[in-house]
């Protein structure tokens, strides 16, 4: 109960700012310098790869995409971003597969709020 109360009142302070933020990205990113909303893009496909695909906060949509790659969702993002980038899913995998595995290793997808230790 601990955390669902402190989960919908973190949503409630945090999703205004997430709009705004998102704004921001647009703009920014469009009509001034990328390199200044990069890493809100990168929070935003953790975001987006945690809710909507299950899968890591710590993780990109890319990465997570590898590692299913023979699912069908997977295999479309695959397809979708090698026409951007050749093999930039496996490269992304690569490149946080270690950050995915300490994530599992030191139980840090595991509950906190509300916890008996």
């Amino acid at each position: 109960m601990k955390e669902k109360l402190a989960g919908t009142i973190l949503l409630c302070a945090i999703v205004p700012l997430a709009v705004i933020s998102y704004l921001f990205i647009v703009i920014v990113g469009t009509f001034g310098n990328p390199a200044r909303v990069r890493q809100g893009v990168r929070a935003l496909d953790h975001f987006v790869n945690a809710t909507l695909f299950n899968g890591y906060a710590w993780e990109s949509l890319s990465s997570h995409a590898w590692r299913e790659r023979d699912k069908r969702w997977a295999k479309i993002v695959i397809k979708i971003t090698d026409f951007f980038d050749k093999n930039h899913c496996q490269k992304a995998n690569k490149r946080e597969q270690e950050i995915v595995d300490l994530v599992l290793k030191k139980k840090l997808t595991e509950q906190t709020v509300g916890k008996q230790f």
